[in-house]
């Protein structure tokens, strides 16, 4: 974890339900086969507070073996890309060559090569986008093996809230991209004063095709930041 973190973790940490939620989970990962590793579970908060631009706000965590990394969507670069992410480079493809479309037809005359607008990712790794400032959180951060949603109900779920309250009122101009019923209840925690929200269906395949294809949300997310002099996402 970062050490911005320190100060907001160690409040949560104290606090009665998250108490309860490592009990809950000193249990389960004694007795139960649980993602992603001990080790990664606050992975997202290796994010640079001062740095976070984009919050991408997921479910919980993938639930198959070597998937899980503590990054919401990612995965090691060794394993297989999951369907929810091959969706998710899919709507970048549509969206960013469609944003090079609109600036040539406002400028014919301008030369975009693809590493203008976007870095290409061959694996469903998303650490580069960490590194840029994105935040790649789940509402709940772990999971059981082969059990999609096992730990809800948890804890996990409060704590997400905070955290979300919490970049609400410390940073400026961020972009909530929030994918999924469950990420779209937090849209109430937000200031739409000061901040972007992108919201739509999760990027699965059982919900892709019902909102999340052409919903643009990666070059609207680098039109808000562009609008407030922040650096772009290369997606």
């Amino acid at each position: 974890m970062h050490d911005s973190w320190k100060p907001f973790l160690q409040s949560e940490f104290a606090k009665p339900y998250f108490k309860e939620l490592s009990k809950f989970l000193h249990e389960a990962y004694q007795t139960k086969r649980i993602f992603p590793l001990k080790s990664q579970v606050f992975k997202a908060f290796e994010t640079d507070l001062e740095e976070v631009s984009v919050v991408i706000l997921g479910q919980d965590p993938y639930h198959t073996p070597g998937a899980a990394m503590g990054l919401a969507f990612s995965v090691p670069e060794t394993e297989p890309i999951p369907p929810s992410l091959v969706n998710i480079y899919k709507e970048i493809d549509s969206d960013l060559g469609k944003l090079r479309e609109e600036l040539l037809m406002m400028n014919p005359n301008l030369d975009l090569q693809p590493a203008d607008y976007r870095h290409h990712n061959p694996s469903g790794d998303l650490t580069p986008w960490q590194k840029q400032g994105v935040l790649l959180l789940n509402n709940t951060l772990t999971v059981e093996a082969h059990l999609a949603g096992s730990h809800r109900g948890k804890g996990w779920e409060q704590f997400t809230e905070a955290t979300i309250r919490y970049l609400n009122e410390r940073r400026p101009h961020l972009v909530f991209i929030l994918w999924g019923r469950d990420a779209r209840s937090k849209k109430p925690l937000i200031d739409q004063s000061k901040h972007l929200v992108l919201e739509s269906a999760h990027p699965s395949p059982l919900s892709a095709y019902h909102g999340f294809f052409g919903s643009r949300p990666f070059s609207q997310a680098n039109a808000f930041l562009n609008h407030h002099h922040l650096p772009q996402i290369k997606w």
